[in-house]
């Protein structure tokens, strides 16, 4: 211990972790929750999460509550891309004790349905669209909207929504990954002229179309591309959402 430093000098508080991880799903965003099953908010709607142990980083932390709580697969859990979304401080968020909570957000394809039944203080968890997501517990209705905003960054300069396709895809289907995050309408001829004029972004597949439900001639297919990064990023337009 170093010598005149004295840890009973400041009041003790806790280290908690939350997740706010999303999918897109039948044409809508959702995020992952679960029904608390315990005081307090009992009953309420929460971002899965927890208690950082001693011993363990919050990385390590975020990742075993998810798989305690959600019942997902630990190989699952392991393998998704979580990001630091930030730190959560405010001295009342949690009525029990003082709680400093480190969130964190992903958005994914293909995430499994979590268990019925949930571990911890999870009564169970479930898919929800983020339009239903309301009266959360905690703070975690705002945790949501800034882990919101950050993925819709993240598809502004990365080729993300292109997992959220079939492996052959029109450029409507893309468009309508963006529509579904970023909740707007976008420009059809701008959008289209966007995508393919980033380089790395998208290649055509010789050949290839799709009837798309339109009275006008099949839509070309796409696959993805090389790049990863998108250069020039695709903003969000300005304006109203839908």
């Amino acid at each position: 211990m170093t010598a005149g430093y004295d840890p009973s000098a400041f009041e003790p508080f806790a280290v908690t972790v939350d997740l706010a991880v999303f999918t897109v799903r039948e044409g809508a965003l959702h995020v992952l929750l679960i029904r608390r099953g315990q005081e307090p908010y009992a009953g309420s709607w929460a971002l899965p999460g927890g208690f950082v142990l001693p011993r363990e980083s919050a990385e390590s932390a975020a990742r075993r509550e998810l798989a305690e709580e959600t019942g997902l697969p630990e190989d699952v859990v392991a393998a998704l891309h979580l990001e630091q979304l930030r730190t959560y401080s405010e001295p009342d968020r949690d009525p029990r004790m003082r709680v400093v909570s480190v969130a964190f957000t992903a958005l994914v394809p293909d995430l499994p349905e979590p268990a019925a039944q949930g571990g911890g203080d999870a009564a169970h968890a479930r898919w929800l669209a983020v339009g239903e997501a309301s009266d959360l517990a905690f703070d975690h209705a705002e945790i949501l909207a800034d882990a919101r905003e950050r993925i819709g960054s993240k598809l502004e300069y990365t080729c993300l929504a292109t997992a959220f396709c079939p492996p052959e895809f029109t450029l409507g289907e893309l468009r309508a990954v963006y529509e579904t995050v970023w909740d707007t309408a976008l420009d059809r001829p701008n959008f289209r002229r966007k995508v393919l004029t980033t380089p790395g972004f998208v290649e055509p597949v010789p050949g290839a179309a799709r009837l798309t439900g339109g009275r006008g001639k099949p839509a070309a297919l796409y696959r993805p591309g090389p790049a990863t990064v998108l250069h020039p990023p695709l903003l969000r337009p300005e304006g109203p959402t839908r």
